[in-house]
């Protein structure tokens, strides 16, 4: 079958930086069977002129008049999405030519698939390879899925992962408790319906830059936010892994948040922001910021 697949892109004061890259990228694929939308959030740096101005019939600028905020524009687009497949794709990152015919390769006839997912790399500011990580899946169940992702053998970012349309629009689309983890909440609620296939190659980038919710968040609401998922992606999980799966996360999702404690300029905010990661994932996780300070 010769699936429809929509690639958004959702935008705000772009225009001057990898937007036109990004939607070359997006209109470039080996598959052409694609649909390429322009969520414009209100930019004023003539982003809708330049999306307007490529006149390729594929694409479709969505010009919002006032910001309607990140995850509103996410779901906002998936909501227009005509595909059978959906990619939401940031205005900074990038994907390979044959990104969505890799994936969709990996359909195999009769199984219900709720997401795909390629290899991914990061790259700076400039385009230059960073690092790579192939998809490395220690087996077929989501358990494996999860350990994969805890021991980082295979990485979730928006710009490796295909989502089947009509699945993400039943579990609700992109929303997470303070909408910090917004895409990880859909992807381990589609594993709790659906099947999930996986692509080793690597297939996209993601830009090695954080954006401004990286550490000027509350480090509780992050917190809080990884907290929900741990709990999330225990309660799926056969009642023989749980001890590990609930171990490794608390270990995995506590270091995150450790990183982000780190980063507060001020020492005694800084040391509350890593008390408060070590109340919600155990004493492992504050030796590990005593191993990180001692580096």
């Amino acid at each position: 079958m010769d699936h429809l697949v929509t690639i958004a892109i959702p935008t705000y004061n772009r225009a001057d930086q990898h937007l036109s890259a990004v939607i070359r990228a997006a209109l470039d694929q080996t598959w052409t069977n694609i649909e390429v939308i322009v969520g414009n959030n209100a930019s004023t740096d003539g982003t809708e002129q330049l999306v307007e101005s490529i006149g390729d019939p594929r694409l479709r600028g969505i010009h919002h008049k006032t910001n309607i905020g990140a995850n509103g524009n996410f779901n906002y687009l998936l909501d227009e999405a005509k595909g059978d497949w959906f990619l939401l794709f940031h205005d900074d990152d990038l994907i390979d030519q044959d990104f969505v015919e890799s994936c969709l390769s990996a359909i195999e006839p009769g199984r219900d698939y709720g997401f795909i997912r390629t290899g991914v790399r990061a790259i700076n500011a400039d385009g230059n390879i960073i690092k790579e990580r192939p998809n490395q899946i220690l087996g077929p169940e989501r358990e494996d899925l999860y350990l994969s992702w805890f021991r980082s053998m295979t990485g979730f970012y928006l710009c490796n992962t295909l989502y089947n349309t009509k699945h993400l629009r039943e579990i609700g689309g992109f929303h997470s408790l303070h909408n910090l983890l917004e895409d990880n909440y859909a992807l381990v609620k589609l594993l709790a319906r659906w099947e999930h296939a996986n692509v080793e190659d690597v297939k996209a980038s993601y830009r090695y830059t954080y954006d401004q919710r990286t550490y000027q968040v509350p480090v509780r609401e992050w917190c809080q936010d990884f907290r929900q998922l741990l709990e999330m992606i225990v309660e799926q999980c056969m009642p023989e892994k749980k001890d590990q799966i609930r171990a490794e996360a608390q270990l995995f999702f506590g270091r995150l948040c450790i990183r982000r404690a780190n980063a507060i300029e001020s020492r005694t905010r800084r040391t509350v922001a890593r008390m408060t990661v070590a109340q919600y994932f155990g004493i492992n996780t504050l030796r590990y910021r005593w191993r990180l300070i001692r580096k």
